[in-house]
């Protein structure tokens, strides 16, 4: 009886080590250009008189800009810059020049 307890222990033991072990997918936002602004963003940004610059690049969620481009910060808001592209309004990632939403 005892060789049976410790057999449906160890039995358990291992099924709930399986159930513990999951796999977690985490999708970037910005890759999928679903990433949602505060509202004070886009309001900034579309108000602001910023000239466009050419850039022969494709303007995608996930494309980075080259350093020429200059980008301007949102005041009083981290983690987002913009600029105007081919006449469209773009949020970037300030440090990387990463294109995380393209204003339409």
């Amino acid at each position: 009886m005892h060789k049976i307890m410790v057999a449906a222990a160890a039995v358990l033991n291992i099924s709930s080590a399986a159930f513990a072990q999951s796999t977690v997918i985490v999708i970037d936002p910005a890759a999928t250009g679903s990433v949602v602004l505060p509202g004070e963003v886009r309001t900034y940004v579309m108000e602001q008189k910023t000239p466009s610059v050419v850039y022969d690049g494709d303007i995608v969620v996930g494309a980075t800009l080259p350093d020429t481009v200059e980008v301007h910060t949102v005041p009083n808001v981290d983690g987002y810059a913009y600029t105007v592209v081919n006449n469209r309004r773009v949020i970037v990632e300030p440090q990387t020049h990463r294109v995380i939403q393209v204003l339409e």
